[in-house]
């Protein structure tokens, strides 16, 4: 059984709850891109399908939780973004694209030499001093079980937040790539839950405790747990049976500089009559109409209709990538890692700025994935996945090494198992400091 999480869009929404109010799990994100937002909703819908199964007395183990703790009783879970909770509320996707622009190369070099570097930022109660008061207050009043957070902002406000109203509920961080930055608030949460092995090993020169490390994967959503039949899903979507789905996903928001992702695929379109003995071509096209019909019409023009098809928002996209042979795609941490959920090979197209660096250089370096900058370039490594399928199943193989399918769950459940673990008060965990940062060791990976 699917369960849908509860979602406060604004602070207004949110009423005050006395004393004996349900236990609460917030579950906080910050809507910069979609991915945050995504991983978010995943660890809130794993919460809703355990409350449900526990209530029928099925439980579903995992392989990191063989017993998964017991749910309190009447168990809430609320996605929050903390965007919405600050001082000046912004449009988060806006800004990001100020970051991947005209100035990325500065944002590329703050990364490189800032943010995964040595100079750390242990966290602080100025932050929600200056910006985040609303979201202090409502941790006061709803004394959370525990906060699990998808965003670097989100967590350091959830740091704050417990300072300044003297809880003990844990923290729970999951960056949703596969390089953590050095600003995420080491000294001051209760655990980190990473992607890979090679994650921890950034961690650990930063001063981070073992025993806050766990390595669950990136979450995802309940239906990349599930196992498909590819033959009727093809029938579904009216898609050939006895030829390689390609599936080029061109849905997502895409600020600059993946503006140049729909304009490689464009310069594809005249080359894939090429392709139409072996592989037919599926364009997601998401919720932009507009770019949909921009591509029936070019391939109406160049007579290639026979082999592609262009969708509109897809429900059950998990479905549609299990049943894929090949994905082209940008190297977000939670497109790339539903890829390597599903089952399916990726070429990763376009240049990539930051931690989403770090997803093409880790993917590639395991043999998971292509990359290409360039329609050209893509066009080649379409040509050789033609002719030497092998080379698709190899990635198949490789990428099963980093496939976390249950990281919702397992994050879900390390959370509740923190909560309900006895508190120390002397803890460091727990103590007020203004702002606080501090020097590691060298990285293990600077990329």
């Amino acid at each position: 059984m699917k369960g849908k999480a509860t979602i406060i869009a604004t602070p207004a929404e949110t009423e005050p709850h006395n004393e004996q109010a349900a236990p609460l799990v917030i579950v906080m994100h910050a809507s910069v891109g979609s991915g945050h937002r995504s991983a978010a909703n995943a660890v809130a819908q794993a919460f809703e399908c355990m409350k449900a199964e526990q209530a029928e007395g099925r439980e579903q183990p995992t392989e990191a939780f063989p017993v998964a703790p017991k749910l309190p009783d009447g168990l809430e879970v609320e996605v929050l973004d903390v965007l919405d909770y600050g001082r000046v509320v912004f449009d988060g996707d806006k800004t990001a694209s100020m970051f991947t622009g005209p100035t990325r190369p500065i944002y590329d070099l703050t990364w490189r030499f800032t943010l995964t570097g040595r100079l750390l930022w242990g966290g602080g109660s100025i932050w929600s001093h200056l910006m985040y008061g609303k979201f202090t207050e409502l941790v006061r009043k709803r004394r959370p079980l525990a906060i699990i957070c998808t965003h670097i902002t989100a967590a350091n406000v959830a740091v704050a937040a417990r300072m300044l109203t003297g809880q003990r509920f844990p923290i729970v961080c999951v960056p949703t790539d596969y390089e953590t930055e050095g600003l995420w608030p080491h000294l001051s949460t209760d655990l980190f839950c990473v992607a890979t092995e090679s994650m921890a090993e950034t961690l650990r020169p930063r001063l981070v405790p073992e025993q806050r490390i766990r390595i669950t994967g990136i979450p995802t959503r309940e239906d990349f747990r599930a196992s498909y039949d590819r033959e009727q899903t093809r029938q579904r979507l009216d898609l050939p049976q006895d030829k390689r789905i390609v599936l080029a996903l061109a849905g997502a928001y895409l600020p600059r500089p993946y503006v140049h992702f729909r304009t490689a695929l464009d310069n594809l379109l005249p080359y894939l009559h090429t392709f139409g003995d072996t592989l037919h071509f599926v364009f997601v096209a998401g919720n932009d109409a507009e770019y949909a019909g921009h591509l029936r019409r070019a391939c109406s023009d160049l007579g290639i209709s026979d082999c592609v098809t262009v969708l509109e928002y897809v429900e059950g996209m998990a479905g549609l990538m299990a049943a894929s042979d090949l994905v082209i795609c940008k190297s977000g941490g939670l497109t790339v890692t539903e890829c390597l959920c599903a089952q399916v090979p990726m070429i990763l197209l376009g240049r990539a700025y930051g931690q989403e660096n770090a997803n093409v250089r880790l993917l590639t370096a395991h043999g998971a994935a292509m990359h290409v900058t360039t329609w050209r370039e893509l066009l080649e490594a379409l040509r050789h996945v033609s002719r030497s399928p092998e080379s698709a199943r190899s990635m198949l193989v490789n990428g099963s090494f980093l496939r976390h399918p249950d990281a919702a769950r397992d994050i879900a459940c390390a959370a509740i198992e923190l909560a309900n673990a006895e508190k120390d008060p002397a803890n460091p965990l727990y103590k007020k400091h203004f702002l606080q940062f501090y020097w590691g060791h060298k990285p293990a990976h600077v990329r």
